[in-house]
């Protein structure tokens, strides 16, 4: 084999998917007093079109980084989860805060951002 091909390969992920890594990695590392005042959380958090897409992109950050054993981690945390979790979890303004950690998930009540038709 030579180095060419062994540099290409990529490692497995060590989470099956976003779900995967969410359920038995992130909600079971991040404890957080989830009022729905200070903090809130939704427990279908993939039925929110950005939560997914944060926390997927936090999952595949965390795949990556997980393989620098020197500053990955640490890495991920301060620039990677610690941004995001304070928007996903922003009672106010995030995308979870119709929803309640106790109650549950709440339709998605919030409208996208308007767009106007492109000029032609």
């Amino acid at each position: 084999m030579s180095g060419t091909a062994a540099s290409s390969e990529q490692p497995e992920f060590y989470f099956a998917d976003v779900y995967a890594f969410v359920s038995d990695y992130l909600a079971q590392m991040v404890r957080r007093r989830v009022n729905g005042a200070s903090a809130t959380w939704c427990p279908r958090w993939w039925e929110h079109p950005e939560a997914g897409a944060r926390l997927s992109a936090l999952w595949l950050a965390w795949e990556h980084l997980r393989q620098d054993p020197a500053l990955g981690m640490s890495t991920w945390w301060l620039h990677h989860a610690d941004p995001h979790l304070r928007v996903l979890m922003d009672a106010d303004s995030g995308p979870f805060a119709a929803c309640s950690p106790k109650d549950g998930h709440t339709a998605y009540p919030f409208d996208p951002l308007p767009v106007d038709a492109r000029p032609e």
